[in-house]
C-alpha cells in the first residue's frame, strides 16, 4: 500500500463499483421530471454490476447501476412503470431513434 492510496476517491482497478444510494436517487429524480418511463434491466457482466436504463416517452434514456435484478423489480414497482428484461426484450426503438437525433444534433 502507497503513502496516498488511502486518499483515493477512484477505487483500484478491477474492482467492480456497486449501486449506491447515489444512483438509486438519481433514478428516482430523473423519473419523476419526466412522462412515460420504462425500465429496463440489464444483467450483471464482467465489466458492470446489474443496471437499469430508465427510457422516457421521447426516448430520452439514463442507466445506473442497482442492487440486483430484484431491487430493480423493487424500485419499478415503487415507482409504477413498467420494467422489461432488456436480454429478451431489447430496448425500444424511440430510444435509438433519440440516440441518433442526438448524436446528428452534435450532442453526444
Amino acid at each position: 500500500m502507497g503513502l496516498f492510496d488511502r486518499f483515493r476517491r477512484k477505487p483500484r482497478p478491477g474492482v467492480l463499483r456497486t449501486a449506491s444510494n447515489q444512483d438509486t436517487s438519481h433514478l428516482e429524480h430523473w423519473a419523476a421530471s419526466r412522462q412515460g418511463v420504462e425500465a429496463y434491466v440489464e444483467p450483471k457482466t464482467t465489466v458492470t454490476e446489474t443496471t437499469v436504463v430508465l427510457v422516457a416517452h421521447d426516448g430520452e434514456w439514463t442507466r445506473r447501476r442497482v442492487a440486483s435484478p430484484d431491487a430493480a423489480r423493487s424500485f419499478a414497482r415503487k415507482l409504477g412503470m413498467p420494467i422489461y428484461d432488456a436480454g429478451i426484450v431489447g430496448y425500444p426503438k424511440r430510444m435509438r431513434d433519440y440516440t441518433a437525433r442526438k448524436k446528428a444534433a452534435g450532442d453526444l
